[in-house]
């Protein structure tokens, strides 16, 4: 049989990627004693690796597709082949953010004023390239975890670093001076992967589940009935994906007629309708989760 090596984000990224593919229908199961969990699919094998290194093992088809940072795989200039963008983090649903920071207190107040100045950062290459291109001469030092401590001691004059809310920024007294690029979570495949019908299929078939899976995220389907008097003023009330589904309900003779009304809307916007629902008619009114929009 064949099989389609897929690489896992290990770190900040694991849980929220292993917690997606069980919505999107695949169950994986780590083990503490080796980097290959289990998955309840035989076409599939599963390797976890840094997200910093899993463009390189997909571009060396050490592995056939997996889930990274867009920043990852432009800080390895990596030739891939990009499936699917994935917006989720291990806090939210939104991008992260690589930022570039100086002390609170710091005279720098663009990146012009770093010139012969010292940023250290995890992400070196791009960040070269980005002040290389803008002609500002700076000295760019590797940092491998705790960047925010290296500018707070004195061990450089500014930070490039990834954020997604900034309280940790904030927390050290840190100022963020410009944004140099948005990121966020993406299913990627090598080039020869994506040229093998039998993988490429596979892999088109997970990007559709997983994409399915995010957007069910905080929405809810909504069931009701309705009376037959009371039906157009509470479909009119109804924010949906698409038109409401209304099917006639099983009538008894002598009483009115009733429909089933179902739909699809935002999870926050479940509190404030369904009182009003009830006052225009609305009766036996469920909600419930999604797993997956397709």
């Amino acid at each position: 049989m064949r099989q389609l090596k897929l690489g896992i984000p290990k770190g900040s990224l694991e849980k929220a990627t292993i917690e997606l593919f069980a919505k999107s229908g695949w169950q994986i199961k780590l083990s503490s004693r080796n980097y290959f969990p289990e998955i309840d699919d035989p076409e599939l094998s599963c390797s976890i690796c840094r997200p910093q290194e899993m463009s390189v093992y997909i571009e060396k088809q050490v592995l056939d597709a997996g889930i990274t940072g867009k920043d990852w795989t432009l800080e390895n200039n990596s030739e891939v082949v990009v499936v699917a963008d994935l917006v989720y983090s291990k806090v939210s649903r939104k991008p992260t953010r690589w930022v570039l920071a100086v002390p609170g207190d710091s005279p720098i107040k663009r990146a012009e004023d770093l010139e012969g100045k010292k940023i250290a950062t995890e992400l070196v290459n791009f960040t070269r390239n980005y002040f290389a291109a803008r002609k500002i001469n700076v000295d760019i030092s590797f940092s491998w975890g705790a960047t925010e401590a290296k500018v707070v001691s004195g061990l450089a004059d500014a930070i490039v670093e990834v954020t997604e809310t900034e309280s940790t920024i904030r927390a050290h007294g840190l100022r963020i001076i410009e944004e140099l690029m948005s990121s966020n979570t993406q299913l990627i495949a090598s080039k020869e992967a994506w040229a093998d019908p039998w993988k490429r299929e596979k892999i088109e078939n997970i990007s559709l589940l997983l994409q399915g899976a995010l957007k069910a995220d905080r929405i809810v389907g909504l069931k009701m009935n309705v009376p037959k008097g009371r039906l157009d003023e509470v479909i009119e009330m109804l924010p949906s994906l698409n038109a409401p589904t209304v099917s006639p309900l099983y009538q008894k003779e002598g009483r009115q007629e009733w429909f089933s009304v179902e739909t699809v809307i935002s999870e926050h916007e479940v509190r404030d309708l369904i009182p009003r629902l009830l006052k225009h008619g609305a009766e036996g009114i469920i909600e419930y989760s999604l797993n997956k929009v397709i």
